[in-house]
């Protein structure tokens, strides 16, 4: 009698927990939609400004990787010799971007608008994720709650509002590799009469080669999807080989039928300058010792608050020996950030937005480790009340930041490249084409044609001798090499700038008219010092 008086009193307690646990994780998941919903708000507005991520791609990236699906709405080509054409080697950004402006149009909202519906991919396959890897662990109340605390907390994140709202290739990288893993985590032998196992296998087998076709460093990803399937075959190495040889020979057949198929025979020198241009950095000019103080210290761009809790998890996990370690999602997490964290080793180039890929995983990890610790100790209430406290110690300072972001938008580059756009085709005896290092984000924003001043497979004066540009536009100043590329076919007149973005080294868009030279005149140099050109006004003409 006893006995049963005490589960039944067990079940009276679970049943009052399980609708706190349904009720809470509602309301964490409405806040989260709300926030992920913002990421719509302003478009067209500039990357934030002031804020502590100064990186160059909110100037150039957006249309570089966009040039493709762009051009060929334009004109017809997805391709230009001699220019930067970096789908050759990154074709799936591009790729998807085309389907989707065949339907929302070509304007940089539409471009950014994709890449915030990639963020949601990467929401809604985290959260399915996570719930498959923590489920089981709840053993009291049956809901966990690191799924929609990752929700809230990447939703919240201002460092992931700047970066998952540019139309860049890292949010479809990210959303791409969180669908892997996904994935993977179903594999199961095909068995005869069950071919439904060769779904997830088949899935993995594409996802694959379309992440490396979005972003190269997609490689060293590919150690945590192996973690997962050696995970999912129970850490048996024979197991995993059976679960991983079909989507390993599909991967490699796609990657070689595209390489071998497409680009070999017509795009060779594209691809293989792709790799040469981003070859200007090296980890070998760096101690290593420095090197990694400089990789963990720059992590804290994700967040100082949820940085410091992913130290925080780890060390309780390992002092209270908890079974965190244990769900297999953890280690692929961190062996996801340590992948990507490597490559930004080895590329040693600290570009704020390559740690967003790393971000991800991160706050994945300290969700669930938050929440691991809500059932470890008698004091239930203690360890709930300190997750609360971290959670909420993460997203209110990071709420207020976005919030302040979304109702102070800056519109600077697109009233400068609409100024532009003014100038250039109120003129009608110069070529449209415009000549700059920003000339595709200023394609995307107003479909004004134009080649890139800086990256290439002809060189800048070949360049210009080809297709003749009739403006030039620059940031701050006219560098002496783009002069010597100019002068010999142009005298560039100076006629506007406009004051854009709050970088110190890029804060100037300066229009130049690039007319005839006189025959056999010599083109003075003048470069333009930044504290003399901002005494004028900006967009006025000269």
């Amino acid at each position: 009698m006893d006995s049963s008086r005490a589960i039944g009193a067990d079940a009276q307690t679970v049943a009052v927990k399980r609708p706190y646990g349904v009720w809470l994780r509602w309301v964490l998941l409405a806040v989260a939609a709300v926030f992920y919903l913002l990421h719509f708000v302003h478009l067209d507005a500039d990357f934030p400004s002031h804020s502590p991520w100064v990186d160059w791609s909110k100037f150039t990236d957006e249309g570089w990787y966009s040039d493709a699906a762009v051009r060929h709405f334009l004109t017809g080509h997805w391709y230009l010799k001699g220019d930067f054409n970096p789908a050759v080697a990154l074709p799936m950004w591009p790729a998807v971007e085309w389907v989707f402006f065949c339907f929302a149009g070509v304007s940089t909202p539409s471009a950014r608008a994709l890449a915030v519906l990639m963020f949601g991919v990467t929401l809604v396959a985290m959260y399915f994720l996570i719930e498959r890897h923590t489920r089981a662990h709840d053993t009291e109340s049956g809901h966990s709650l690191a799924a929609p605390t990752c929700a809230l907390m990447l939703c919240c994140s201002p460092f992931v509002y700047a970066f998952e709202r540019m139309a860049i290739v890292e949010p479809l990288l990210i959303a791409l590799m969180t669908l892997a893993v996904l994935v993977a985590s179903h594999l199961r032998p095909v068995r005869a009469r069950d071919w439904r196992a060769l779904l997830p296998q088949t899935a993995l087998g594409v996802l694959m080669p379309a992440m490396v076709l979005t972003k190269t460093t997609a490689l060293f990803l590919l150690p945590a999807l192996a973690y997962t399937v050696w995970a999912r075959a129970g850490y048996r190495l024979r197991r995993a080989v059976q679960l991983a040889w079909l989507p390993c020979v599909m991967g490699v057949a796609l990657w070689c039928a595209y390489f071998f198929g497409f680009v070999r025979p017509h795009y060779l020198e594209d691809y293989r300058y792709i790799f040469s241009a981003n070859a200007y950095t090296s980890a070998a000019s760096e101690p290593l010792h420095l090197l990694i103080v400089q990789i963990v210290g720059n992590t804290v761009w994700m967040g100082v608050t949820v940085y410091a809790l992913v130290f925080v998890v780890i060390g309780l996990a390992v002092l209270w020996r908890s079974h965190l370690f244990k769900n297999p999602l953890v280690p692929t997490m961190l062996l996801w950030a340590a992948g990507y964290l490597a490559f930004i080793g080895y590329h040693f180039n600290q570009q704020p937005r390559y740690y967003l890929v790393v971000a991800v995983p991160l706050t994945a990890f300290v969700a669930m480790g938050l929440d691991s610790f809500r059932f470890a100790g008698s004091k239930r209430w203690v360890a709930e009340a300190a997750m609360g406290l971290c959670v909420l110690a993460v997203v209110v300072p990071d709420a207020v930041r976005q919030m302040r972001y979304v109702l102070h938008p800056d519109y600077t580059f697109r009233a400068a490249a609409q100024g532009i756009e003014r100038i250039v085709l109120s003129d009608a005896n110069h070529s449209h084409l415009v000549l700059s290092i920003s000339g595709s984000d200023l394609t995307l924003m107003t479909g004004l044609p134009s080649i890139c001043d800086d990256f290439g497979t002809m060189t800048l004066d070949e360049r210009v001798k080809v297709y003749r540009p009739g403006w030039y536009a620059s940031w701050n100043e006219l560098d002496d090499d783009k002069m010597d590329a100019l002068s010999p076919l142009f005298a560039p007149v100076r006629v506007a700038q406009f004051a854009a973005m709050d970088d110190q080294d890029r804060n100037l868009l300066i229009l130049y008219r690039l007319d005839p030279a006189a025959p056999g005149a010599s083109v003075k140099r003048r470069r333009v010092s930044l504290s003399k050109a901002m005494q004028a006004k900006p967009g006025t003409e000269h």
